[in-house]
C-alpha cells in the first residue's frame, strides 16, 4: 500500500499536516509493506528536509498512491481520477461554495472520505482539531475585543506558537467588567473553555449568567442545545432525540442571551434544517447587546448571520453593520458586532496540533486499514461520502444538491 500526502492547495493555505515526518516513518518501520510519499510543499509547519531526513521519499508525483492524506479541501484541478482521497470537505452540510468539489469526486471516479465523519459506533469522532480550534479561537475572540475596545493588544500566532504561549498572553489582558457565552458542549467548546478558565475567568450557572447585568470582573457560562432552543409547542420539554428528528418543532431560544452577551464564543454543532439562534432581524433588537462575535464553528450563514465568509489568520476579523446585513472595515463602528471567523483555527498551532491529529489518524484509521488490506474498513466506510464516483449511501441525500446546474 502507497500513502502519499499532499501538498495544501486551499487558499489560504494550511500549515497542518495529517503524519508527522517522525509518524511517517514509524508507520512505515511498523508495517514494511507500506510506503509513505510526501508532495513536495514550501508551506507546511514541517519542512521537505525534515522529512526526507526522516527517511520519507519527497517528491512531486503521487499518482500511484492508493490513499491520499490532507487536511483541507484540494484544488479540483490537482484531483487524481479513481483516487482515495481524505481530508475535511465541507461538502456534507450543502456548502454551496464546495458543491463543485463534490461534482468532481462524482465525475472523476473518486472515492472521498470526510475526516469530519470519522465516527465510533455512539456517534463520537475519533479523529479531530476541534479541542485546539476552542483554544485558538478563544484566544482569536479575546484578542479582537482587546482591539474593539482598545483596552489591550496582544500578539498575533507565529509558526512555532503553543498554547502555553496563548494562556501566558492573556493572563495579562484585562477583559473588564463582561460576560461571555460559550454555545455548544463538544471539543471545541472544552478547549474554549480550558482557557477561560486558566486565565481565571469565572464560570457561572445559565441562571446565574442572565440574572447579573455587570459582573465585578469577566464570568462566562456555556449554553447547551436545550439552553439555545425551546419546543415551538406550548408547555413541552425539551427531548434531545425528538429535536434531532424533528428540528422544524424547535425554535431558537436565543435571545435572552443575546440581550445578556458581550462576548460570544460559538462552539456548537449545527444542521442547517435546525433553528436559527441570530437572524439577521436579531441584531437590529433595541435590547441586543452583543458586539463581539467569535464563531469557531464558521457555518458560513448558518445559525449566525453575522458569519457572512470565513476569516484568516492574516486578518482574522471583520464588521457586520447591523443596520445593512453586510461587512464592513473590522473596528469601524460602535454600532457593528465584530466577527471572528477563522475555520482554520488550529493552524495557528501547526505542529503542535498536527502531531495530536496523526496519532490519532494512526490509531483509529490507519492501523486497521492497513492491517486488513482494505480501505473499506467500517469507521472508514462511515466517513465515505463518494466511493468510485458514486454517493455511498449514508450520503444520497446529496444527490439532488449535487446534480444541480
Amino acid at each position: 500500500m502507497k500513502i502519499g500526502l499532499i501538498r495544501e492547495t486551499k487558499v489560504p493555505e494550511d500549515n497542518r499536516v495529517a503524519l508527522t515526518p517522525q509518524q511517517a516513518k514509524e508507520l512505515q518501520n511498523r508495517f514494511p509493506g507500506v510506503e509513505i510519499k510526501v508532495q513536495s510543499s514550501p508551506t507546511r509547519a514541517y519542512s521537505d528536509r525534515e522529512y526526507a531526513e526522516a527517511g520519507l521519499n519527497v517528491c512531486e508525483d503521487v499518482s500511484d498512491c492508493d490513499l491520499l492524506l490532507g487536511i483541507k479541501e484540494a484544488a479540483i484541478p490537482t484531483l487524481l481520477p479513481d483516487r482515495h482521497y481524505l481530508f475535511f470537505g465541507h461538502i456534507a452540510k450543502f456548502q454551496e461554495y464546495n458543491r463543485p468539489l463534490l461534482k468532481a469526486f462524482l465525475n472523476k471516479g473518486i472515492t472521498f472520505s470526510d475526516y469530519e465523519y470519522l465516527v465510533d459506533d455512539s456517534g463520537q469522532r475519533l479523529v479531530a482539531f476541534g479541542w485546539f480550534a476552542g483554544i485558538v479561537g478563544c484566544y482569536y475572540t479575546l484578542r479582537g475585543w482587546g482591539l474593539r475596545t482598545g483596552r489591550y493588544e496582544l500578539p498575533a500566532p507565529h509558526l512555532h506558537f503553543t498554547k502555553e504561549e496563548i494562556i501566558g498572553n492573556l493572563r495579562k489582558a484585562p477583559l473588564g467588567d463582561i460576560k461571555i457565552l460559550v454555545t455548544g458542549t463538544g471539543r471545541v467548546s472544552h478547549g474554549a473553555q480550558h482557557v477561560l478558565d486558566a486565565i481565571g475567568v469565572k464560570k457561572v450557572s445559565v441562571d446565574e449568567y442572565l440574572a447579573t447585568e455587570t459582573p465585578e470582573g469577566p464570568i462566562y457560562c456555556v449554553a447547551a442545545v436545550d439552553d439555545l432552543v425551546k419546543p415551538r409547542e406550548a408547555g413541552a420539554s425539551f427531548d434531545f432525540a425528538d429535536f434531532c428528528k424533528h428540528p422544524d418543532g424547535y425554535e431558537s431560544d436565543f435571545r435572552r442571551f443575546a440581550k445578556a452577551t458581550d462576548i460570544l464564543i460559538s462552539c456548537h454543532f449545527w444542521e442547517h434544517d435546525q433553528p436559527v439562534y441570530l437572524s439577521e432581524e436579531a441584531y437590529t433588537r433595541p435590547d441586543f447587546r452583543i458586539r463581539m462575535i467569535g464563531d469557531i464553528t464558521c457555518d458560513i450563514q448558518g445559525s449566525i448571520k453575522s458569519t457572512l465568509r470565513s476569516s484568516t489568520h492574516a486578518e482574522p476579523f471583520y464588521d457586520y453593520d447591523p443596520a445593512t446585513g453586510k461587512e464592513a472595515p473590522a473596528f469601524s463602528a460602535d454600532s457593528h458586532v465584530t466577527v471572528m471567523a477563522v475555520d482554520t483555527c488550529p493552524n495557528a498551532l501547526p505542529r503542535e496540533t498536527s502531531e495530536f491529529f496523526g496519532s490519532r489518524l494512526i490509531e483509529e484509521v490507519l492501523t486497521e486499514m492497513i492491517e486488513k488490506g482494505t480501505d473499506d474498513t467500517r469507521i472508514l466506510d462511515r466517513a465515505t461520502i463518494v466511493r468510485k464516483g458514486r454517493l455511498n449511501t449514508p450520503f444520497e441525500y446529496l444527490r439532488d444538491y449535487a446534480e444541480k446546474d
